[in-house]
């Protein structure tokens, strides 16, 4: 299986860049006719991350204000998108996951980047981030599905805080400036478990009428921001860093 960043450069949709130096390469020695100074051990440095997405918008400042996706980011995305895939296969995360991760990304991005009027209250901001876990973990199969796929990747809990607080300000922009769906009402989701074509129809409503409301507002929020997505796209500027890991 290809990584994170051989995934994104091969996607078909995306523009290569030049090769980046490695950061991990040792540190040269002195010349031989230089001052002698005490020995030391050699230096070498870790790379912790790096960059394989550059890409700019207009709703997120255009070219002087360039967008930057780091490899463990994107792939820990990448595996979110293979936990909620209904057709698995084996392996963490796929080609097709990676391209899925870095679309939902930009969009959700440049969603975030949009206007709200009124502007939100930051405990309406902090309520609906609270919300988006809930709905994560409904689309992955569960909290501990997910603490596994940040752990795989070094993800700590403020980068998965950061990426909620993402996703909760999309999907108030799509809630109050598309249309409502973050608060589906009871008659909605009756209607919707009647019709056999929920996960959760092995059980009497009463029982999973909180779940089968995450994984509405989820199904939704993916609608309406991969819509947003195919709109904006033809506005993305994106760039690939050629490395290897």
């Amino acid at each position: 299986m290809k990584r994170v960043a051989e995934a994104v450069v091969s996607a078909a949709l995306l523009l290569g860049a030049g090769p980046l130096a490695r950061a991990d390469t040792p540190v040269t020695s002195p010349p031989a006719h230089a001052p002698s100074k005490p020995e030391a051990l050699p230096v070498t440095t870790t790379v912790l991350d790096r960059v394989v997405v550059r890409w700019h918008a207009p709703e997120t400042g255009g070219p002087a204000k360039p967008q930057f996706i780091f490899e463990r980011e994107l792939a820990f995305e990448a595996r979110l998108e293979a936990l909620a895939d209904p057709d698995p296969e084996p392996g963490p995360y796929h080609d097709r996951h990676v391209r899925a991760a870095l679309d939902r990304h930009i969009a959700e991005t440049l969603l975030a980047a949009l206007p709200i009027a009124p502007a939100p209250d930051p405990r309406v901001m902090a309520r609906r981030a609270e919300a988006a876990r809930g709905v994560l973990e409904e689309r992955v199969k569960g909290r501990a599905r997910l603490l596994e796929a940040a752990a795989a990747e070094s993800i700590g809990s403020d980068e998965l805080d950061a990426l909620l607080r993402r996703q909760a300000r999309a999907s108030l922009y799509l809630d109050k400036m598309i249309a409502p769906m973050l608060e589906p009402n009871e008659l909605e989701l009756r209607d919707l478990w009647q019709t056999r074509a929920t996960p959760f129809q092995d059980r009497p409503f009463e029982q999973i009428r909180e779940a089968l409301g995450r994984w509405y507002v989820g199904k939704r929020l993916a609608q309406e921001t991969e819509a947003y997505f195919q709109s904006a796209r033809s506005r993305v500027v994106i760039s690939v860093s050629h490395h290897s890991r």
